[in-house]
């Protein structure tokens, strides 16, 4: 997630003081970088058992009782068998149209370099995407390896900025009727590029195409508008 190191202290701050008080029995462990894994196994289920003692970001409305503020709750979208979408940290005191969602595979599957990674996910975002974004200015946007802080695979559903579009000439890309062929059309770019690590943009180019584009930095910085204060 980029450029979310600070929100992340600022949010692992608040939870240790939320979960690791005296009061609570057995404080959950969970690294810096596998905060997004933990909330996507243990916290978008709440019929888990023991849900809440087990996760250390439930839903709103899982029924733990007294935790209610934002940044310590996650709010789900959608959530199916093999991918759930959930509210970015970043949309919490953010104006009500304001929308950064993430939708994540409920398998363990790193990232960009996970040779697990499946195409289905892309078409599950965009579908989330287009219930919140009009189509001309939706994205969906994977960061690379090495610009992420967190190692569970997340494709951001972003709005576009203003002037996006015309920077893409800027960066490889290529054109796709459907969104069953992002992972394989952004490494066919990546490998005629000389680029061992890059990430992924996503938006709509027409009515029957999409267009990727791939970039050695993060498309979410580059493209998109990722904060409410930007």
């Amino acid at each position: 997630m980029l450029n979310g190191k600070k929100v992340w202290a600022k949010a692992l701050f608040f939870l240790a003081l939320v979960f690791g008080g005296p009061s609570q029995a057995a404080p959950l462990n969970v690294a810096k970088g596998d905060i997004l894994l933990h909330i996507v196994t243990q916290c978008v289920d709440p019929s888990k058992a023991n849900y809440c003692a087990n996760c250390m970001l439930p839903r709103a409305d899982g029924g733990c009782s007294n935790i209610n503020e934002c940044k310590s709750t996650n709010e789900v979208w959608t959530l199916n068998q093999k991918y759930a979408a959930i509210r970015d940290i970043k949309m919490c005191g953010c104006p009500s149209d304001f929308v950064h969602g993430l939708a994540i595979p409920r398998d363990i599957i790193t990232g960009v370099e996970d040779v697990n990674r499946e195409e289905g996910i892309w078409q599950f975002a965009w579908g989330i995407g287009l219930e919140r974004i009009e189509s001309d200015s939706l994205a969906l946007v994977v960061n690379p390896k090495s610009e992420r802080t967190q190692n569970q695979l997340h494709v951001h559903i972003l709005t576009l900025q203003k002037n996006a579009r015309s920077d893409f000439v800027n960066y490889p890309h290529a054109y796709i009727q459907n969104l069953d062929r992002v992972w394989s059309t952004s490494q066919k770019i990546a490998v005629s590029q000389g680029l061992p690590d890059y990430g992924i943009l996503v938006a709509r180019e027409s009515k029957d195409q999409y267009i990727v584009v791939v970039t050695p930095k993060s498309p979410e910085a580059a493209f998109t508008v990722w904060n409410c204060s930007k």
